[in-house]
């Protein structure tokens, strides 16, 4: 399983008083354990991928992070910036407040402009911050996200009031029926809520606490 596990992870490190040093460390580790990637503010990204550089573990970047209420222009100048950078992967917030207001032409626009920019050359995951939404809006969020062409739809931004939980997970994973990918990323801390996450449905976990999970992992294989 350990390995397996690895494979869903995307190490994080998206604190704001995150150093050079920590985000080095970050991406050796993910080197070591053989993570999907490892997630970064778009400042570090030319760390990550000098660490990463030559490997098969990716440089995902947060976009719009971490309310998603910046102007779309102002998200593909984001996505430009890390992709002439080498990001593989893009995480954007969802303009939230656009859904609850009844805009989901507005809500669809922002994520197809960034999915465009990146002309399938990087993965899109769209954050839907479920913790602020309602089983209706989180369903109209992955229908939107679906239709603009995200490969991924995501839990939480693990900044808002609350995590993944398997209820959402599994909205989400029978909401896209396969059109995209499901992420669950907020709170998850041991490989306990890791594997509940995977059941529910989660392609992807994106968490701070990877290596824990890794270890755990490898010691209950072993």
């Amino acid at each position: 399983m350990g390995m397996d596990i690895n494979r869903l992870i995307d190490s994080t490190l998206l604190r704001p008083e995150a150093t050079r040093a920590q985000v080095i460390k970050l991406c050796e580790d993910a080197l070591e354990h053989g993570f999907a990637s490892v997630c970064v503010n778009p400042y570090y990204v030319d760390v990550a991928n000098a660490v990463l550089a030559g490997s098969d573990v990716g440089t995902c970047v947060d976009i719009g992070f971490p309310l998603g209420a910046t102007g779309s222009s102002v998200k593909v100048a984001e996505a430009e910036y890390v992709l002439d950078r080498g990001a593989r992967e893009l995480d954007m917030v969802m303009n939230v407040g656009a859904l609850k207001s009844g805009e989901p032409g507005a809500v669809e626009d922002d994520i197809k402009s960034v999915v465009e920019r990146c002309a399938r050359n990087a993965l899109v995951k769209v954050i839907l911050e479920c913790s602020l939404l309602s089983d209706g809006e989180i369903v109209e969020a992955c229908r939107i996200a679906v239709a603009a062409g995200a490969d991924f739809v995501k839990t939480s931004t693990g900044f808002g009031p609350g995590g993944a939980t398997v209820h959402d997970v599994q909205l989400l994973k029978s909401t896209v029926a396969g059109h995209a990918l499901v992420k669950a990323s907020g709170g998850i801390g041991d490989l306990a809520t890791a594997m509940a996450m995977v059941d529910a449905g989660a392609d992807r976990i994106g968490t701070s606490q990877g290596v824990a999970i890794a270890i755990e992992a490898a010691r209950r294989d072993g």
